[in-house]
């Protein structure tokens, strides 16, 4: 654009508004230019570490997480623009499915920073003052699940048995027994651990509130509403159990595999500082998550992630 359109541009951008382009042009004079450590907050983002500890590498611990809920945000927000979006495309979808995977794949390969990268020893010391705090209340975790899959599709075997005595669940219900409660309920006796309750005083509404607004327009419904107008591609299909592995399948089992390195690599057999069975907890076996089970066959889903390595 030349200096006289952009001008004219800016002009037409501000009466549209309502408003004087004068008064922002000579605002523009007075501002400063902008820089990378303001545009980034950097000093802000390097003054988030809060180690309980002198144990150097905890600050790793902290950092590592803090990049985990970055990346989890970033598939937040693609998953945001699925739902907001009214006419969904299959080729939109598949922009938005290879970003998702591309995140997830971070997150899988960077576990080595946990497993490799922090002192045996010291981990296991600074840990036990993080008690008891844990990984498992991510709620942005949480909030990827429910927005990608219909909150049915969150309950593993047990939960199913349970929920077959309730006549006509409702989301309260489903949330009841969804397969994350199992980290830290007992199912018989109804105790809870005080890592769930406290998750659960902060974040269950806010999960049921969400799963409501999303009834019939989760990820999976928008999918099987595409797939009515004209059937998915192999290729959209083939990226969607992409997605569906790595982050029920693979990311789960090297989580388990990292947790097994500082807790169970010596025989030792620690305890999660949730208080969670987290051997089983963390299997996807145990999870059974989907979030496309129409995607796989009936075979698939019932030896789910029997095949995976650990």
């Amino acid at each position: 654009m030349t200096q006289e359109e952009i001008i004219k541009a800016i002009n037409e951008k501000y009466h549209n508004l309502g408003e004087n382009p004068d008064t922002y042009l000579k605002g523009l004079l007075q501002a400063k230019p902008i820089n990378y450590w303001d545009y980034i907050e950097v000093d802000t983002l390097l003054s988030l570490q809060k180690p309980r500890t002198d144990f150097k590498d905890e600050e790793i611990f902290i950092i590592y997480h803090q990049i985990t809920e970055l990346t989890l945000k970033l598939m937040v927000h693609e998953l945001e623009q699925i739902i907001e979006e009214e006419n969904i495309t299959e080729e939109f979808i598949s922009t938005k499915i290879h970003r998702l995977n591309r995140y997830t794949s971070m997150l899988i390969n960077s576990f080595s920073v946990m497993s490799e990268g922090m002192d045996y020893d010291d981990y296991n010391t600074f840990r036990s003052t993080l008690t008891p705090a844990s990984g498992f209340q991510s709620a942005q975790f949480r909030f990827i699940e429910i927005y990608c899959t219909r909150v049915k599709n969150l309950i593993n075997q047990k939960g199913i048995e349970r929920l077959s005595e309730v006549e006509s669940p409702k989301i309260e219900d489903y949330f009841e027994h969804i397969y994350w409660k199992d980290a830290g309920q007992n199912r018989k006796t109804g105790d809870k651990t005080l890592t769930l309750r406290q998750f659960e005083e902060k974040y269950l509404d806010k999960f049921i509130l969400l799963a409501k607004e999303l009834e019939g327009n989760t990820v999976e419904d928008k999918l099987i509403k595409l797939n009515k107008i004209s059937p998915i591609s192999a290729e959209l299909q083939k990226l969607l159990r992409e997605f569906d592995t790595l982050y029920n399948v693979t990311f789960p089992l090297v989580h388990l595999n990292t947790a097994k390195h500082y807790l169970d690599s010596k025989g030792e057999n620690k305890a999660a500082t949730g208080g969670s069975a987290w051997k089983k907890y963390l299997h996807p076996k145990f999870q059974q998550r989907k979030f496309f089970p129409t995607l796989w066959t009936e075979e698939e889903k019932e030896h789910w992630a029997e095949t995976e390595k650990e």
